[in-house]
């Protein structure tokens, strides 16, 4: 357990728990430690049982010293490897819980913070709306003053004007009477100048008699 402490520096400070944070940094030194020790393990392994081949024929006894020191090795890195695997399932458990605590920290600066914005006396929201509906009435009736257009000559009678409009009416209706009254003269028909009939074309007297007895003559 000493040793454990020392490895994570939890030995200095009993009460000053570690932050996950920290912690996981921590973890994530360990394995590339080990991971490190496995690859020295593994490259021992393969030296040793080199050896062994090397020395059967020759030196028995060194290729038997040397299996016994792969068999340690290969113990070691199993050994190794079951460490590994506690690390990173301790890493993996202490990331979801850091994941879940800055989740819920953020959710309760987000209560913190909603709380804070409706900490404010429910009085003084209902004065503060109809402040603010006092004063939009108020623009409302400055605009209405502002977009209607001034009208001049609204102490005119309607009345006056109506008696006059009637007035324009009658004046009509008897200058329609007398136009009636009235006619035109009529205009007289235009005066028809009579047209001579074309003059019979006489038909082309025939010719000579001499001519036509002669012709006459000379056919028979």
């Amino acid at each position: 357990m000493d040793a454990l402490s020392k490895m994570f520096g939890f030995g200095k400070n009993k009460n000053a728990a570690p932050t996950p944070s920290e912690a996981i940094q921590k973890l994530r030194e360990t394995e590339e430690m080990l991971m490190k020790k496995q690859d020295f393990l593994e490259k021992k392994i393969t030296q040793e049982l080199k050896t062994a081949k090397d020395n059967y024929t020759k030196n028995k006894r060194a290729a038997l010293q040397a299996m016994k020191r792969k068999k340690r090795y290969e113990k070691q890195l199993q050994q190794i490897d079951g460490t590994l695997s506690t690390i990173e399932m301790q890493r993996e458990a202490l990331e979801g819980a850091n994941t879940s605590t800055t989740v819920l920290q953020t959710m309760k600066n987000a209560a913190d913070a909603l709380k804070a914005a409706h900490n404010m006396d429910v009085d003084q929201i209902h004065d503060m709306m109809e402040d603010i509906a006092e004063q939009q009435d108020i623009a409302k009736e400055i605009s209405d003053a502002i977009s209607n257009p001034i009208a001049f000559g609204q102490d005119i009678d309607e009345d006056e004007l109506e008696k006059e409009l009637e007035e324009l009416e009658q004046q009509r209706l008897d200058e329609e009477l007398l136009s009636i009254n009235n006619p035109l003269p009529e205009i007289p028909d235009a005066i028809v100048t009579p047209v001579a009939p074309p003059k019979k074309t006489k038909a082309k007297p025939v010719e000579d008699d001499e001519d036509l007895k002669q012709l006459e003559a000379w056919a028979s």
